[in-house]
């Protein structure tokens, strides 16, 4: 018999209409400074990057199933349970680093957009991307957070133009096929940066605040939703959910981040071009090799995935910080009823924006931007997990034995990262 409190629309969804938080949050991993990065793995190493995507995918899932789990049952983001349960200074220092990151984020990926748009229609890049940067603040704060994710959830069908563009070139499937699954690794410096470069992308800081965050969204979004702690006959339903959006989130990400791997590496990667600073380089590189119609879906999806990915880096920051400090923090809110968030969210973005006319290099803020996500993701991954089999946060809903293997191995993969990327520097 189904329980009275249960929602009982859950029961009926159909598994597309289960797909939100996991999905976008997979889908804005693929953002413009994503594409530079997988673009230089396949330019540079061809097919014997690939199977990076593959190994990372089921780590990427695990820690990102943690970081939902940990907002649908507690009913609060990661900032907020730190600040209930963990020391001020590790909350403060995790919240300020990612503040930086994410801000230097947004401006290499508002900088990426407005070049991409240059490439198509010819014109002012800058002034482009101070319009890609308006746009995005405006939507965040002026259309509620139901139509919102809706929105985004559309957004993300941009990143089939990386899976199309591969299918315009000529692609080698079973060499793909031999080189992905059995890979020659090679032990030097460049090759291990770049590794880095890719695992840093994949697994990144911003994700985790942003999903669980979203969970806590949709709780609230939802009248009839309880957090799990204190409603557990909701749980099968939702861990499910949770499950299920967060598999093809992750996969539809990675899936994208193979082909965008497996593109430069037939094109760009065979004809000699091997360095790649940029994903608006990338496409500028692709036209004269893989032709105008290769060319136009690589940079038109650089503005989707931008068009994306901003208000997830945006909106993270937000959410980081009004945990930390306790203001209240909803998309569902209006500017007025929730100032602080809204006012980290128009800085972020603003400050984002307006770096694209100074005279800081993008590709020298980015990889400081990368290392600072990289340096963060471990210490706040390391607290997901014992928050993850915390009692007093997680009640009966405590992670699993696989759960927690996948999580611990995706720690020690991002420890071993940073460790590799300051040895290779």
């Amino acid at each position: 018999m189904r329980n009275a409190e249960t929602p009982p629309a859950e029961h009926e969804q159909a598994w597309l209409k289960k797909l939100g938080p996991g999905l976008i949050t997979g889908a804005a991993d693929d953002d413009p400074s994503g594409i530079a990065a997988y673009s230089q793995a396949g330019a540079q190493f061809g097919f014997n990057m690939l199977w990076t995507v593959l190994f990372t995918y089921p780590l990427m899932v695990g820690i990102q199933v943690v970081s939902a789990r940990i907002g649908r049952v507690s009913g609060h983001g990661l900032a907020t349970n730190m600040r209930r349960h963990y020391p001020p200074w590790l909350l403060y220092g995790v919240v300020s680093l990612l503040l930086v990151a994410n801000t230097i984020n947004i401006a290499a990926d508002i900088s990426a957009m407005g070049e991409a748009l240059r490439l198509i229609i010819g014109g002012p890049a800058r002034l482009y991307a101070m319009g890609f940067g308006l746009t995005s603040l405006l939507l965040q704060v002026f259309i509620p957070y139901r139509r919102y994710v809706r929105l985004l959830k559309w957004l993300t069908l941009a990143l089939l133009a990386y899976v199309a563009t591969a299918f315009v070139v000529h692609v080698p499937w079973s060499q793909v096929a031999v080189q992905t699954l059995s890979p020659h690794i090679v032990w030097r410096s460049d090759y291990i940066t770049t590794m880095v470069a890719v695992f840093g992308t994949t697994i990144s800081p911003y994700l985790f605040f942003w999903q669980a965050s979203q969970e806590v969204e949709d709780l609230r979004a939802d009248p009839r939703a309880r957090a799990l702690i204190s409603a557990p006959q909701q749980g099968r339903v939702n861990l499910r959910r949770i499950q299920i959006d967060t598999w093809v989130g992750m996969g539809f990400s990675n899936l994208v981040a193979f082909f965008i791997i497996l593109t430069t590496a037939v094109t760009l990667n065979l004809h000699g071009i091997t360095d790649i600073q940029s994903s608006a380089q990338a496409a500028t590189a692709l036209r004269p090799i893989a032709g105008e119609f290769a060319f136009m879906l690589f940079s038109a999806g650089i503005i989707g995935t931008g068009l994306l990915a901003i208000p997830v880096l945006a909106g993270s920051s937000a959410y980081a910080m009004a945990g930390a400090f306790h203001w209240k923090s909803s998309l569902e809110s209006t500017p007025m009823q929730a100032r602080q968030f809204y006012s980290v969210i128009a800085v972020s973005t603003c400050i984002g924006s307006a770096m694209g006319f100074t005279a800081i290099d993008p590709i020298k803020a980015l990889y400081w931007s990368a290392v600072i996500n990289g340096v963060i993701s471990v210490p706040i991954m390391v607290v997901m997990m014992l928050m993850a089999v915390r009692v007093q946060i997680m009640g009966q809903f405590v992670i699993s034995t696989s759960l927690k293997v996948l999580g611990w191995l995706a720690t020690l993969l991002m420890a071993s990262a940073v460790l590799a990327m300051l040895f290779a520097a």
